[in-house]
């Protein structure tokens, strides 16, 4: 007997269940056997309350951000004390419903679509209203314009959240439909709800990244009308990252001409400010504004957009020059004909001037800086960066003639051992340049960072080089740099680069300013600072290496302190489905309990921080039995070809079989490291990310360092001394007389 009441309060909960708008079934206070039908506890419930038909009743959860219908798949959710109702079942309510569509009044009907919005993000709800041909009445409606004003909003919306479960596919969409949808958007004359203007750009972007029919979308939506909505100043963030993402899944789904068009109206000078003006330099009003306050998904949108238009770079980067090709053998002499030839450079001095349409000799190109004086050609033969260095060199030539002319005179002048070789300098430039941008790879799932000084200018990437050929050229002056010194001065410009774009300058004379104060003397001190800090760890002496295996535990027990303390703040995860894929706009908050022992989980919006209260799902510490990552989570099993990194994947994986996995995808590797770390702590396993080694070692330098302080100016010996042999006799004393 004492075994099988154990057995029976394991399966069992106690819960409330009330019924909303009817005042006078009181609330019944039950005992919620697990092991027992959910058709049986309703017909319980229902027997006091006089409620005939139990068939026509389900259970549903009555917080605020899950109010899903109960089923035999989500029940172990229940937990005790929880509050639920007794509504109408799925499939009576989707016919009641689909009544009032029909039949109903306009204030019924109105009524009957705003209870379907909230109700379509149910998947047994969902299921129910499409076995009821709700859909394709939904469908119809919007297609031939029966919906209007509020019914029109709240339709929109309950198609967007029936389609999100990837039950339907989009394909089934006709056109007639899809006309019907860009009317909405391209039709700003009339006042639209923003709501629906929002819903109809999250509906043609799915269209276009999930079915066959983009290009038809494309012939009915222009990215011009787009680009105007995002001037609306009654928008909020929302909205203009949905005008973002219908940009980005046009631009990623063309052809490559398609793609040169679409980029030329990005690239305009209209279409620039109004994307520089009404998002980026937005958040300008605050002096500290940050990418955080445009929203992580619009950060997201921008960032692909940056990705997709210096993607159109690639072609040129991986194309070679052609030695029969008449434009680029037209282009080498053009740029030797702005530096050498009086009409194009009229400050040139007298004795270095040189007739128009005079003949030219090796001699030019040497001066050039080219490694192939004979034919120049060749410089562009190695990808990345191809012919897109030709390209650079020229605008730079074109668009910058007088600093053009200055850095190919100055080195022309120098000895050949000192002269920083323009040809040869650009070429490995542009090369640098592409690999700190990216370009040529495809955007990540999870990138936010864009620069937003490259939506200031038609032509960025270009701009980019011209500011920093001119930089190479001073810091190699400044290091005064031989050929053989070439790496040397790469890796320098390199570290100016990355340093001046990673405080996201928002225009190029920003970019210029910072790079302008980043000299070779100022790399050199923040590099003799960054080792100054490893120097301590990167010792090999052993009353260092003996101190830091004393102190290790400490620090070990510091950071584990660290990890539980992110746990207890708690982070916000993008909700993923059960195949990996993300779904978009959806965000679940998880956090620890204080006193470390339950998890507490549920959804939220992308701003708010929920409070343990606000989060009802839970999951005791001593419940989970590991945590996995990567590819053997259960959520990364059928990628299927996903964009989706599995390296950021993680999941919590139950003792018990019947409580399902927590599944997450960390935003960030440091993310991903904390919570690793800080779910191995609680499971008294060792920590192992690359954050914890990190960790340890930076604060095993900092203790040591203030350790050592008394210390400071003696020389530590690699080995101790050694300890002198015993005296032949103790017959000695001390006298300190």
């Amino acid at each position: 007997m004492p075994s099988a009441t154990r057995d029976k309060d394991s399966t069992t909960v106690k819960i409330a269940v009330e019924m909303l708008n009817a005042p006078n079934k009181v609330p019944q206070f039950i005992e919620f056997d697990q092991s027992q039908p959910l058709s049986s506890i309703i017909q319980l419930l229902c027997k006091p309350w006089g409620l005939p038909d139990p068939e026509n009743y389900a259970l549903q959860f009555s917080e605020s951000n899950n109010q899903n219908y109960i089923t035999e798949k989500n029940r172990n959710e229940i937990k005790n004390g929880s509050v639920l109702r007794l509504e109408l079942s799925p499939a009576k309510t989707v016919q009641d419903i689909l009544n009032k569509i029909n039949n109903g009044t306009p204030a019924e009907q109105s009524l009957a679509l705003t209870k379907l919005s909230h109700l379509s993000s149910d998947l047994t709800f969902a299921e129910e209203f499409f076995n009821k041909k709700g859909l394709t009445l939904i469908i119809n409606n919007i297609q031939h314009g029966k919906f209007k004003d509020e019914s029109l909003k709240y339709a929109l919306i309950t198609f967007v959240e029936l389609m999100d479960h990837g039950i339907i596919f989009w394909d089934i969409l006709e056109n007639q439909f899809i006309n019907k949808i860009a009317s909405f958007v391209n039709n700003q004359s009339v006042t639209q709800d923003p709501k629906v203007i929002q819903c109809c750009l999250s509906i043609l972007e799915n269209i276009v990244l999930n079915s066959s029919k983009n290009s038809h979308v494309e012939k009915e939506v222009t990215i011009t009308n787009l680009i105007q909505h995002l001037q609306n100043p009654k928008q909020d963030c929302m909205f203009q990252q949905n005008v973002i993402a219908l940009i980005n899944a046009i631009f990623s789904k063309a052809d490559m001409t398609r793609r040169n068009t679409i980029a030329s109206t990005l690239s305009s000078k209209q279409a620039r400010n109004i994307i520089y003006e009404n998002l980026i330099g937005a958040s300008e009003c605050s002096k500290n504004a940050t990418k955080e306050s445009l929203g992580t998904e619009l950060a997201h949108q921008l960032y692909i957009l940056q990705t997709l238009m210096l993607g159109l770079l690639e072609p040129k980067m991986r194309q070679r020059a052609d030695a029969q090709e008449q434009e680029s053998q037209e282009k080498i002499n053009e740029l030797r004909k702005i530096a050498f030839e009086t009409d194009h450079n009229p400050n040139m001095e007298v004795t270095m001037r040189r007739p128009l349409g005079g003949t030219f000799s090796k001699s030019d190109f040497k001066k050039l800086g080219f490694k192939c004086e004979i034919d120049p050609m060749k410089d562009f033969n190695e990808v990345p960066p191809g012919v897109l260095a030709l390209d650079c060199m020229l605008y730079f030539a074109r668009n910058y003639s007088e600093d053009y002319t200055k850095i190919v005179l100055e080195n022309s002048c120098r000895a050949d051992e000192h002269e920083c070789p323009f040809g040869k300098t650009s070429v490995e430039l542009v090369k640098l340049l592409c690999d700190i941008l990216h370009i040529g790879e495809p955007p990540s799932e999870q990138g936010q960072s864009y620069h937003p000084l490259l939506f200031t200018h038609d032509r960025p990437f270009e701009e980019l080089f011209c500011i920093c050929i001119v930089l190479l050229n001073k810091t190699w002056k400044e290091m005064r740099a031989t050929t053989e010194d070439f790496i040397k001065v790469s890796s320098v410009v390199r570290e100016q680069i990355s340093r001046a774009l990673s405080i996201s300058p928002k225009a190029f004379d920003k970019f210029k300013n910072r790079i302008d104060q980043l000299s070779y003397a100022e790399i050199t001190q923040l590099w003799q600072q960054e080792r100054n800090n490893r120097e301590v760890w990167e010792s090999h002496a052993r009353p260092i290496v003996e101190l830091k295996e004393k102190i290790t535990p400490e620090i070990i027990d510091l950071i584990q302190q660290q990890r539980l303390g992110v746990l207890v703040g708690g982070t916000r995860f993008k909700k993923y489905s059960l195949r990996g894929q993300r779904i978009k706009d959806k965000f679940w908050f998880v956090r620890l309990s204080p006193n470390q022992k339950v998890l507490h989980y549920g959804d939220c919006d992308e701003k708010s921080t929920p409070s343990l209260e606000d989060l009802s799902n839970k999951l005791a510490v001593a419940d989970i039995k590991c945590v996995i990552t990567g590819k053997d989570c259960p959520h990364m099993k059928d990628l299927r070809g996903r964009k989706t990194t599995p390296h950021l994947a993680f999941s919590l994986i139950p003792k018990s079989s019947e409580i399902p996995s927590l599944d997450f995808v960390a935003p960030d590797e440091q993310i991903f490291d904390y919570w690793t770390d800080g779910v191995n702590a609680l499971l008294k396993e060792k920590m192992s990310s690359k954050s914890f080694e990190n960790d340890l070692q930076t604060l095993l330098s900092m203790d040591i360092k203030v350790r050592l302080l008394d210390a400071e100016g003696i020389d530590i010996p690699k080995d101790p001394p050694q300890i002198p042999d015993e005296p032949a006799d103790y017959d000695f004393y001390y006298d300190n007389n």
